[in-house]
């Protein structure tokens, strides 16, 4: 797969209002996720830490880039099976009524056709945004009751914002069925920045916000920082969490050291010499 440049960032809040943070991220490239926990201390953040435990391991152990649906089809099912289990082990210890579930967005860089392209997959209602040109565009579809309705015609895009049911998903990892993820492909030239982030950035902010917000922040740091701080500002109701990647470009080597791009971005924008 011909190499490609990222530069990312990445921030992750508990919020104002909850104790626990039951988000998880993972910014490894070429793989990328962002995980929202359901079930409290001990449920949700446990789940959304297998999500980021598996896919910590398919970045370390590589993964072929033909073959992106399989490897991330696979992953997830792992993930479900150790969340599963999890569950029905703290269930036989007594604790009654326990649940531990998760939302997952994932992106990760893959080849079709001989070209590298963002394969992106989503459970739930984390989101993944692209940011090209000024212009904001959500990629995945949310699985929510809102977001059926909204589709059925019952309920308009503003009456989902402030629903009595917009917080509930139907479909997660954890549950008693397997659930599909939804996937996208995207051309590579189509991204200038992609957007990762749970619900604490998006039931807080308005999509013009986050656009005002990636459109000033030239670095990707930056804009997950000030993503969050704004969630933050608005009421913080939530955890908040947020992955930030931009496209730089096409490398001559395939290398993914995030140290050495870190740096490079620091001496691009003039804080080293």
């Amino acid at each position: 797969m011909k190499a490609v440049e990222l530069h990312h960032g990445a921030a992750t809040d508990v919020g104002l209002v909850r104790e626990v943070n039951e988000d998880s991220y993972l910014a490894a490239p070429p793989v990328f996720v962002v995980a929202d926990g359901m079930g409290g201390h001990e449920g949700g953040d446990v789940a959304s830490a297998i999500v980021v435990e598996e896919f910590g391991r398919l970045a370390d152990a590589g993964y072929d880039p033909a073959r992106g649906t399989d490897v991330i089809a696979g992953t997830l099912r792992d993930c479900q099976r150790r969340i599963s289990e999890y569950g029905a082990a703290q269930r036989a210890r007594g604790a009654g009524g326990f649940h531990a579930g998760t939302t997952a967005v994932v992106a990760l860089l893959v080849e079709d056709h001989g070209e590298p392209k963002w394969l992106l997959a989503n459970l739930g209602d984390s989101r993944i945004y692209r940011f090209s040109e000024g212009r904001l565009e959500q990629v995945s579809v949310d699985h929510s009751v809102v977001q059926e309705l909204v589709e059925a015609g019952a309920i308009t895009e503003d009456d989902a914002a402030v629903h009595p049911e917009r917080h509930v998903i139907t479909r997660a990892l954890g549950g008693p069925d397997a659930a599909e993820a939804d996937y996208f492909l995207l051309p590579l030239g189509s991204v200038e920045r992609l957007v990762l982030c749970s619900d604490g950035i998006t039931g807080m902010i308005g999509d013009d916000q986050m656009a005002e917000i990636l459109a000033r922040a030239d670095d990707p740091r930056d804009a997950a920082d000030q993503l969050v701080g704004a969630a933050l500002a608005a009421g913080g109701k939530d955890n908040a969490t947020v992955v930030v990647v931009d496209v730089v470009g096409l490398v001559s080597e395939f290398s993914y050291d995030s140290d050495a791009q870190r740096v490079s971005l620091e001496q691009k924008l003039g804080a080293l010499p």
